[in-house]
């Protein structure tokens, strides 16, 4: 069923691009109680198996109904464009016991059974305990699954949010909007996202949050409801190498020619990237890969180009093509 995101003019104006560390550590909850989500974290799923399955994450399950609604309280668009954990989470902690519990309740209602279970029953009688339990659930994948991969992770959402800002810059909002996922569509001023639940939110001035996620693929949300902002979580792009070592990847042959530092950041640069997003992806110190961009681009085998405060590196034909072993 299509949700319907309604665009007045002063909201073209409050678009903004956010990355949600909170919103991460959810939706890790969901993937590992969805195994049709699992396909492109794999490797990484197998690797914190043992530390996943200490964590008690019944509870959060209960709220994360296949279809129907998960409590926006939980985890709110973040206020700013790169918010950090703990004061995402501090948010949470300070929510509306009796907001919280209207919400909750109403997540309960669409997942079979969970109103009477006794966690269900236990915190509608007892919201603040509920808040407790449920930071603390969020706290405990935040640092056990979570925030050894950060880096990584960070790196690619920062990545799509750079690669999406010039997008933005070069086709404008209406151009970029059907681009972000397959599922949008956009038309007279009306963003139509293809998703699991009928949705229809006039933005009244407030613009929408535009968040990359690594754990919500497949899915596209835009369900929030009053009073938190308008938001659309879609997945990031790269997501398919993210657990892939890309030096590993890099063909011998290049390897021979360029040498495994200059061949891996070439072969890291499947989207436009800055030096700190290719030093977190590949582990090396940023002066390193800053030393190769210069001898990859004085090659010819990428350019640079500046965004704002950010420079992007990316490759050219060229590059592409010793990268793919097309080259003549």
């Amino acid at each position: 069923m299509p949700s319907y995101l309604h665009f007045g003019e002063d909201d073209f104006l409050r678009c903004r691009f956010a990355v949600s560390p909170l919103w991460e550590a959810q939706e890790v909850a969901r993937t590992l109680k969805r195994p049709d989500r699992h396909g492109y974290h794999a490797p990484w799923l197998r690797r914190i198996r043992t530390a996943a399955e200490a964590i008690d994450l019944t509870g959060l399950w209960l709220l994360m109904p296949r279809r129907g609604h998960s409590p926006d309280w939980l985890c709110p668009p973040p206020v700013g464009p790169a918010a950090g954990f703990e004061e995402e989470l501090a948010a949470v902690r300070a929510a509306d016991p009796e907001a919280a519990l209207a919400d909750t309740a109403r997540s309960l209602a669409d997942t079979p059974g969970a109103l009477d279970s006794p966690r269900g029953r236990a915190w509608l009688t007892d919201p603040e305990r509920m808040i407790r339990e449920l930071t603390g659930v969020l706290e405990e994948i935040w640092h056990t699954l979570l925030a050894p991969d950060w880096p990584r992770l960070r790196a690619l959402l920062e990545a799509d949010v750079a690669f999406h800002s010039r997008r933005l810059a070069e086709v404008g909002l209406g151009g970029l909007l059907p681009e972000i996922n397959r599922r949008c569509g956009w038309r007279a001023g009306t963003l139509t996202v293809d998703s699991k639940g009928e949705h229809e939110r006039h933005l009244g001035g407030q613009g929408l949050v535009l968040m990359p996620s690594v754990f919500s693929w497949p899915d596209v949300v835009s369900g929030f409801d009053p009073p938190w902002q308008p938001t659309l979580v879609y997945p990031a792009r790269g997501i398919g190498g993210l657990w892939t070592d890309t030096a590993a990847r890099s063909p011998e042959a290049l390897v021979r020619l360029l040498g495994r530092g200059r061949a891996g950041v070439l072969g890291a640069l499947d989207e436009p990237a800055t030096t700190s997003t290719l030093a977190h992806r590949l582990g090396l110190a940023p002066s390193s890969v800053s030393a190769h961009l210069t001898v990859l681009r004085d090659s010819g085998l990428l350019v640079s180009r500046r965004y704002g405060h950010q420079v992007l590196y990316e490759r050219t034909p060229l590059g592409m093509a010793l990268v793919s072993g097309e080259a003549q």
